[in-house]
């Protein structure tokens, strides 16, 4: 497919918040997330990476459907994330400024399956591992139980691909976050899960 990538930093995506923030909302309310959003929701949650000047935000755009935003992953450094974010690091003694924390990770349907988030990461990656002090890069997964109602048949955990890129599970590292689920009256609490890896020592 005729795609290509784009970088943005800090006030570089504004133009491009709503875009974003409809991308998170489709791709979101599917299993596990299962997310009833706004864009309201979404323009006040994504400040936080045009407020950071050391945000790195890369958008998808798809050359045959009017340059769509098809995709989008972000990361941001943990010091700049908002409190919940960091709460789980600091009670386990690691420094915010060590970490950076990798948001969303997201295409649409008929983008997947054709190594695009595998490039999502390593894109990721290598920009974490050029901002000084980082020491481990981060991003969290909301936990489901294998018998959930919602959960579709053809289901596939993300969990294996995640390990191919280094990633492990911390089950000690884990934060709550409220939305509002399909189907529900009012935003209720949903646990999620940290995943980390190290980075690779400069000499």
């Amino acid at each position: 497919m005729p795609v290509h990538f784009r970088c943005f930093q800090g006030p570089d995506l504004a133009p491009h918040l709503d875009a974003l923030g409809q991308l998170r909302i489709e791709v979101f309310r599917e299993f596990p997330y299962l997310y009833d959003g706004s864009l309201e929701y979404e323009r006040a949650y994504l400040q936080t990476y045009v407020e950071s000047p050391r945000s790195l935000v890369i958008l998808v755009f798809d050359e045959d459907a009017d340059n769509t935003v098809v995709g989008a992953t972000t990361c941001v450094p943990l010091a700049d994330e908002g409190p919940d974010f960091q709460a789980p690091f600091l009670a386990l003694g690691i420094p915010v400024e060590t970490v950076c924390y990798f948001g969303e990770s997201i295409l649409l349907p008929a983008y997947r399956g054709q190594g695009l988030g595998k490039q999502f990461f390593d894109l990721r990656q290598a920009y974490a591992e050029s901002l000084p002090g980082i020491q481990v890069t981060a991003f969290c997964a909301v936990d489901r139980p294998a018998d959930h109602p919602r959960r579709p048949t053809d289901y596939r955990s993300l969990d294996a691909f995640w390990e191919r890129q280094g990633y492990l599970k911390h089950p000690e590292l884990q934060c709550e976050f409220r939305w509002r689920e399909i189907d529900e009256a009012g935003e209720t609490p949903k646990t999620l899960t940290f995943w980390l890896r190290e980075t690779p020592e400069t000499p």
